[in-house]
């Protein structure tokens, strides 16, 4: 007669609670880290495409300067007359500048005209408000809102 063997079976192992919970506590740790690196991540970045635009501005008032005399002006040429249109809508149009939205975070605009002189400022806007602006003067002074001018390294121009 033969004898019959009873099989044991193997216990099939799964994870237990406690490991379930260690693994949720490490994937929060490491999103607790990732999340505002990212974001400040993408807040640097959009201030470039900032910085990027009014450098533009500049350069594209030093080009009107170079051609006509002066910066440009709203309403006027360098000699006092008639010319249609506001200063950033003369720029865009004959030396390339940027539009006034720069992006769904900032947009630009003079806050100084004059035949010598120049203030162009890039204000954030949406989630990037926090931000403040950024300036830049038609002899390349660049500050923030925080009164800090390049090349001081707490100058957000700088980062």
């Amino acid at each position: 007669m033969q004898m019959f063997r009873i099989r044991r079976r193997e216990s099939i192992r799964g994870l237990t609670l406690i490991e379930l919970l260690m693994v949720i506590v490490i994937v929060g740790i490491l999103a607790a880290i990732a999340v505002p690196t990212y974001s400040n991540y993408m807040m640097r970045a959009r201030r470039a495409d900032a910085k990027t635009a009014l450098e533009q501005v500049r350069g594209a008032q030093e080009m009107w300067r170079a051609e006509k005399g002066c910066y440009a002006l709203d309403g006027v040429d360098c000699l006092g007359g008639a010319l249609a249109g506001t200063a950033e809508e003369k720029l865009r149009t004959t030396m390339g500048a940027p539009a006034a939205i720069i992006s769904n975070y900032y947009t630009w605009a003079f806050t100084v005209k004059t035949a010598t002189a120049f203030t162009a400022r890039a204000t954030a806007t949406g989630s990037q408000a926090t931000d403040g602006w950024l300036e830049i003067t038609q002899d390349g002074t660049k500050r923030d809102q925080a009164g800090k001018v390049y090349p001081d390294p707490a100058c957000k121009w700088s980062k």
